[in-house]
This record gives C-alpha cells, structure tokens and sequence, in this order.
C-alpha cells in the first residue's frame, strides 16, 4: 500500500511540473509560419529562444481571418499550457483587448500592433494591460533605406506595390518614396515611382497583370510590401527582366530578382523580449508601446551580407555612413501615415 501510495504522489508531482511548465506559443496571422515574412521570423525567434533554453513550444494557426478565429486560437493555446503567446501582425489588435483580460497570469507579445490597433470602432482605444507588450518598428526608416539604395545602385523608375493601407505598410512606402526621392537630389537625377496598394497580403492573377503593365512600360524596380504580395510582384519580375525589393525579412533567397529587402528585426526583438521575459525582466515591457529604430539598435534596415547585397554601384560601407546620419539626426525621416501620396513628388498614385 505504502509503494502504491509513493507511486501515486509522485505521479501527482510530475502532473504538478507539467502543469507549471513555461511554454511559449506562436500564433499566427493570416499566413503561415513558413510565410517567407513576419509569420515565419517571429516564429524563428520563439524557436531559436526556445530550443537553447529548453522551452516546450508550439504555433497554433487560426482556422479563418476573424477575431474569433484568432480567440478560438488564443483559447485553445492556453487550455493546452501556454505561458507567453507571441501574437504577430496588426490583425491581433481586437484579440488582444479581450485575450489579455481572459488570460491575466498569461504573457502577451504583440509584434507589429501599435496603440491604433488596439480598438473595435477606431473611436474608442485601450491599452495594453500589464501582461502584454505592443511592438511596432521605425518602417520608415527601412523604406527611406530601400529607396535610397536603389536609386544610388542606378534604378530610377521605381514602383511600390503596398499590401493593405495599414500603418506599417504606409509607414514603408512613405519612407521608400523620401528615401529615393533624397538620394535624386542628391545626385542630381530624375525618378518617378509608381504607388499602388492591392487591398490584400496575397499575390493573385489581377496582381501579377498590374505588374506585367509596369515593368513592361519601363518601371525597373518594384518594392512589394505585404506579406505574400511579393509572389505576383516576382513572377512578373522574372517575366519581364525586372528587380523586386523584398520586405520584413532578407527574401534575397527567394528569387535572383530580388535586389534587397526592407527589413525589421522581427526575429530578434522576439527572442530579446522573451529572454528578458524569463530572466525576470518583464517590468520593461509589460503595458508598454514600444517602438523599435535605428536608435535603439540594428532593428531595421537592409542586408548587408555579402551573399545578399546586389545593389552595384552602392556599397556597404556607403549604406553604413547614410545610417549613421540617420542615426545622429542629420536625416529626417517623416513617420506620417496621413499622407495623401498623390501629391508627393515624383510619385504617381495608383488607386
């Protein structure tokens, strides 16, 4: 009776371990973890923590695009033990609200949500709560270093293929259309770039026509900028002899097309958050807006390896000087995302 009895309670604290084990859970945006953007450098950053730290993890992909679907996600996610939920794209705004109440002894990292998207009508806001961190980045920045890149690399008809008008995205296209048109003046050169967004963050048949007419009738490079977007904006590059700029993460692998990518460190603002999570550090994140620049490190910008960088005629070392200019203020860069862009110079606005 006594080894049944010893058998039983050391069963009951083997459940009591599993039940207190941390997990991290990744829940996705529209997309998939191998989505070649955010989706998927998210997940690489709770897997990277993850596996040298010996973390349980998992990802769980909501069943459609709604609020609920993602709840339903968040729901099952907690009942099957997670600790922190990493919850990537604008998308989770509505989510959040409710998720972070539902689940207060449950840790939230919000990437790419910023205090607009907390919100069900875009007239009443909230904020995040103690268990959850917002975290968007200077996008901007990455699109003034893109287009500035491409012009100083020779390109000077330019296009600008956005996903949906969302912040981030307005954010990146603005700032590629400052930085192309900086780099102009500076050297003394006409350009002209073509703006457009698609409405959706998927490539399709209409798209990929769109594009054909562009690089067709002279456009050279195309900055595509929305999760998979980028697919139409590739195949009607490599149909025409025309160079892509990829987004959110190095997609120079993806395709000889694509010349450089707009950047933003998704994977490493995921692991730097959770390692501080679980370092007892949560006090600097917790119910905070956070954004994350040049200024507070190599948060964004474009690859410099050298199996990445195809930008002839521009090198590293002069991208090197440019961010530092940024960095200690002699550039500014406009961050607005109220812009009508159809007034802006050089650009052709495409509704």
């Amino acid at each position: 009776m006594k080894k049944i009895l010893a058998i039983l309670l050391a069963a009951m604290l083997c459940l009591g371990c599993v039940a207190f084990a941390e997990k991290i859970v990744l829940v996705t945006d529209v997309g998939t973890i191998d989505d070649e953007s955010f989706n998927q450098a998210c997940w690489q950053g709770v897997e990277a923590y993850a596996k040298a730290n010996g973390v349980e993890y998992d990802y769980y992909q909501p069943q459609a695009d709604s609020t609920d679907a993602r709840l339903d996600a968040i729901d099952q996610a907690v009942s099957e033990g997670a600790t922190v939920i990493v919850m990537p794209g604008y998308l989770f705004g509505e989510a959040l609200i409710t998720a972070q109440d539902n689940y207060s002894d449950v840790k939230f990292i919000a990437v790419d949500v910023g205090s607009g998207d907390l919100t069900y009508d875009y007239v009443t806001y909230y904020d995040a709560a103690p268990n959850a961190v917002c975290v968007t980045f200077a996008e901007e920045q990455a699109g003034w270093l893109a287009g500035y890149a491409a012009v100083k690399a020779g390109y000077t008809k330019l296009g600008y293929l956005g996903g949906m008008a969302v912040p981030a995205v307005i954010r990146y296209g603005y700032g590629y259309v400052q930085g192309a048109n900086y780099a102009a003046n500076e050297m003394g050169v006409e350009i002209e770039i073509k703006y457009t967004y698609g409405g959706q963050f998927f490539g399709d048949a209409s798209i990929t026509a769109k594009m054909e007419g562009w690089y067709q009738t002279g456009t050279e490079v195309v900055f595509s900028c929305g999760g998979g977007i980028y697919t139409s904006a590739v195949e009607a590059a490599m149909n025409n002899n025309g160079k892509v700029i990829g987004v959110d993460v190095d997609q120079s692998y993806i395709s000889e097309c694509i010349i450089t990518s707009a950047m933003k460190g998704l994977q490493n603002v995921t692991e730097s958050i959770l390692a501080d999570l679980f370092e007892g550090n949560w006090d600097n994140y917790g119910g905070k807006f956070l954004t994350y620049s040049l200024n507070e490190g190599d948060y964004v910008g474009i690859p410099t390896a050298e199996g990445s960088w195809k930008l002839n005629g521009f090198t590293v070392e002069e991208y090197n000087a440019v961010v530092d200019q940024i960095k200690n203020g002699t550039i500014v860069i406009d961050n607005s995302i109220d812009v009508d862009m159809s007034t802006v110079a050089n650009v052709d606005y495409i509704a």
